[in-house]
């Protein structure tokens, strides 16, 4: 169970529920993690699911995200508001001191869903991806006990590509409710081709996120590395339909992917050459000036699928 300050059982237990409910694919994958790691990853779930949601379904967001900045506020000093998830996720930030700046960052992400802001440059789009998805891979990696910036940088790497691979997915399903997420210099040659272009980036980054699964715990490291073919190939079967529909991948060849993760994860090389997005530099320097907990060896070794939970939360945002 999750050392708890704050949490209670129930609240746990809502976080749980929240998970399979929101993603019953990514909660059946959950259950083969080590329970103590599972309570973990659900309170930073259910915090970020509560969230999402709350910006999403208000009538006036702008209030709403001024809300979630004062249970911030209360999660930061040691008194979280009467919600499950808050109280979930304060006995986090208190195990794992996860600075405010990244919380903070993810939170100003769902804020420019909310005013249905526009992308002008592939850096806008990147800043974007690094809020919703690069803060998550930043708090699961601080979960793990993981602090090294060359570590942490790779994680960001991999948050956004997936968040790439959600927009083409969803690119033609955005359009139609007047989401755009491509960038508006790309959008004269069409949102096909720039939502290809866009899982062309993606690639990079799925390619630099490797190095930095081998610097990682050894039974960390093939199921970090099938998270990142899996999502990996959503992009591609998007290119593969020309971004129509919303593009699937089949149980054969997820098992496939599964299978060549395993294969190939022992044979993966380090790295930390590779600077860290200029966009998201900016969490590493909070983490860089938060004081690190003392390492748990037990936390490193209930870590494995910390990217099946940062998944959980990637997909969160576009179910």
């Amino acid at each position: 169970m999750l050392v708890a300050e704050f949490a209670t059982p129930a609240d746990l237990a809502h976080c749980r529920q929240m998970i399979r409910q929101g993603s019953k694919s990514f909660h059946l994958a959950s259950l083969l993690m080590p329970n103590l790691y599972r309570q973990h990853a659900r309170a930073l779930y259910g915090f970020c699911r509560m969230a999402d949601d709350l910006v999403d379904h208000s009538e006036t967001p702008a209030i709403a995200v001024a809300q979630l900045g004062k249970r911030l506020d209360a999660i930061y000093a040691g008194k979280p508001s009467d919600d499950p998830t808050d109280r979930a996720f304060a006995d986090v930030v208190s195990r794992f001191q996860i600075p405010r700046a990244v919380p903070d960052a993810l939170i100003e992400g769902f804020a420019w869903d909310a005013e249905g802001r526009s992308y002008q440059t592939f850096s806008d789009v990147t800043a974007y991806a690094v809020r919703v998805a690069g803060t998550v891979g930043v708090m699961m990696s601080l979960i793990m006990g993981e602090r090294r910036p060359h570590v942490l940088a790779r994680a960001i790497d991999l948050g956004v590509a997936m968040q790439f691979s959600n927009i083409a997915r969803d690119v033609e399903e955005d359009a139609r409710l007047g989401r755009v997420y491509v960038p508006e210099e790309w959008r004269g040659q069409g949102h096909q081709k720039a939502a290809t272009r866009l899982v062309e980036e993606a690639e990079g980054l799925y390619a630099r996120a490797s190095a930095g699964i081998a610097m990682l715990p050894k039974n960390c490291r093939t199921s970090i590395n099938s998270a990142r073919l899996l999502y990996r190939e959503i992009g591609l079967a998007a290119r593969r339909q020309n971004h129509q529909g919303r593009a699937t991948v089949p149980l054969a060849r997820k098992l496939g992917l599964v299978a060549s993760a395993i294969w190939e994860t022992p044979w993966l090389r380090s790295s930390n050459t590779a600077p860290c997005l200029l966009e998201g530099q900016f969490l590493l320097d909070a983490v860089s000036q938060t004081h690190a907990p003392a390492p748990s060896a037990k936390g490193f070794t209930e870590s494995v699928g910390w990217v099946v939970d940062m998944l959980i939360t990637v997909e969160a945002r576009k179910s």
